[in-house]
């Protein structure tokens, strides 16, 4: 997809102040540190627009972004180890939960794991909570610049093995995966 136009839209944390519009939406989730501002920032060409950080746990709101005024990627906040407070933390399950059960124009959801390490309890919590949504997911495995060729294929066939949905070999340091996201992300819009 070509990008004309990429701007931040709003935070927020409950439903009444999400924005009203009725563009499709795709949501970005994954454990902390995993790529996720990165992965968004690749696919649509900007360094910044969404705040990447060394410091797990940055994200901590429902982030709004209008893409070329036809679509709005959602990047929700990290969960695992984020070292932020508990009660933080714990606020952050119902904001996420509430996004994905009650927004209409939700067509699909990124889930973004690093191919390095297999899917934890929390990943395989969210995978099944998303299937009882049926909400269609695709599987963006981040960090591959970091494994020869046989280790990705070995990682891959792990991953594979438990994964129900599209998965995509990404690296937001070499932009591999970058068109393959954009044809998955693009036929979700579209269905």
């Amino acid at each position: 997809m070509k990008i004309v136009s990429a701007e931040f839209v709003k935070s927020a944390v409950h439903e009444r102040d999400f924005p009203k519009e009725k563009f499709p939406e795709m949501a970005f989730v994954g454990r902390s540190n995993v790529g996720k501002s990165s992965l968004i920032n690749t696919l649509i060409g900007r360094k910044g627009l969404a705040k990447t950080s060394s410091t797990p746990g940055r994200t901590r709101l429902v982030n709004f972004f209008r893409i070329n005024h036809k679509l709005t990627f959602v990047d929700l906040p990290g969960y695992g180890y984020a070292k932020v407070a508990a009660s933080l933390r714990e606020e952050w399950g119902p904001m996420i939960e509430g996004y994905l059960e009650k927004r209409d124009n939700l067509k699909g959801v990124v889930l973004i794991m690093d191919i390095r390490r297999p899917p934890e309890k929390e990943e395989e919590m969210l995978i099944e909570f998303l299937s009882s949504l049926e909400i269609p997911v695709i599987f963006a495995l981040t960090k591959v610049d970091k494994l020869s060729g046989n280790e990705r294929t070995r990682q891959l066939k792990l991953f594979k093995t438990g994964l129900n949905g599209i998965a995509i070999l990404f690296s937001a340091t070499t932009g591999e995966g970058k068109d393959e996201m954009w044809k998955a992300i693009t036929e979700l819009i579209k269905g």
